[in-house]
């Protein structure tokens, strides 16, 4: 299992999942997951999410926010006109808008990558994580791709897929003197035989576990997601106080912990580019996770209790 792998999985515009929140309902899939062959990547602590390419129905370049991909008010900037009308009322935005139109390259794909900053220092904090880099950036922008979509027509039913970032960066390599492209390296071991054990285990046992309909399943990711971003640990206690509060069984709770465990296991087997400092508070962290593509879906592998506490309180301007 490398760093990049043959199957790409394509999917609906849709937000990424934990691995362990898929269970609830049954959906053992992500056990296969775990342990299969697909494309990994270091998921960045970015902002807004800028996306750009050849816009599908007029043939012109284009830049914006996910924004395009609305059902009613799509804004979708071909011009610094069109950025001034749709994004006026956020500065921030356009003037990031602004420059990503000026210097990102012209492509008949459709990208999407997280905005870092302009060029110019080697220190910056676009959203939670504070990242050092080795050296000044010298390019215009700093962009961390991460999506490639196709879409005949109209930029509403986009498909998106993880890039392939080798090939990615062949076709872009020209755009080196304007976008600083941060793609870190990250491979994973080729030996997980203890994360197949687990699920394998998590495999048998879940024949005794009561699972529940999608529903009931987003109410306990929302009340799982509550008790993280206050900081509290999920131990056993907090478990079974939670599945009396939903009305389900502590099994379900328990089952849900242990996928939770597979998680940490494989991101310890994880290695990832190290010149980049990642700091949260001041504290040094590694990089906020990671996201797997393969055949049986794509998740996020991030460590919840570190990550999603501090985007949870972190205060948005």
């Amino acid at each position: 299992l490398g760093a990049f792998f043959l199957y790409n999985r394509s999917m609906k515009n849709t937000h990424i999942n934990h691995p362990e929140d898929s269970v609830l309902t049954g959906d053992l899939t992500v056990l296969k997951w775990f342990t299969s062959k697909g494309k990994l990547s270091v998921k960045i602590d970015g902002s807004p999410a800028i996306v750009w390419g050849t816009n599908p129905k007029t043939g012109n370049f284009f830049v914006g926010t996910k924004s395009v991909f609305n059902k009613v008010k799509i804004m979708i900037n071909e011009s610094h006109q069109d950025i001034d009308k749709n994004h006026s009322h956020i500065k921030k935005v356009a003037n990031i808008l602004h420059k990503c139109l000026d210097n990102l390259p012209r492509t008949k794909n459709i990208y999407q990558g997280d905005f870092i900053g302009f060029g110019g220092d080697n220190v910056y904090q676009p959203n939670t994580i504070l990242y050092t880099f080795p050296s000044i950036i010298e390019e215009e922008i700093i962009i961390a791709p991460h999506t490639i979509y196709s879409a005949v027509g109209d930029l509403r039913n986009a498909i998106a897929s993880p890039i392939n970032y080798h090939k990615f960066m062949k076709d872009n390599s020209y755009s080196d003197e304007s976008v600083f492209w941060l793609t870190p390296w990250v491979d994973i071991d080729k030996d997980l035989s203890d994360i197949r054990q687990k699920c394998e285990y998590a495999q048998v046992i879940s024949g005794a576990v009561d699972f529940v309909d999608n529903n009931t399943s987003r109410k306990i990711i929302k009340s799982l997601n509550s008790i993280i971003g206050s900081g509290l640990e999920i131990d056993d206690l907090t478990l079974v106080a939670l599945a009396d509060y939903h009305h389900v069984s502590a099994s379900l709770l328990r089952f849900w912990k242990l996928v939770h465990t597979i998680k940490h296991q494989l991101i310890s087997h994880i290695t990832t580019d190290l010149e980049i400092e990642c700091y949260i508070n001041g504290v040094e962290v590694g990089h906020e996770g990671y996201v797997l593509s393969n055949e049986f879906g794509v998740f996020k592998l991030i460590e919840r209790e570190v990550f999603s506490n501090a985007n949870f309180n972190t205060i948005r301007v």
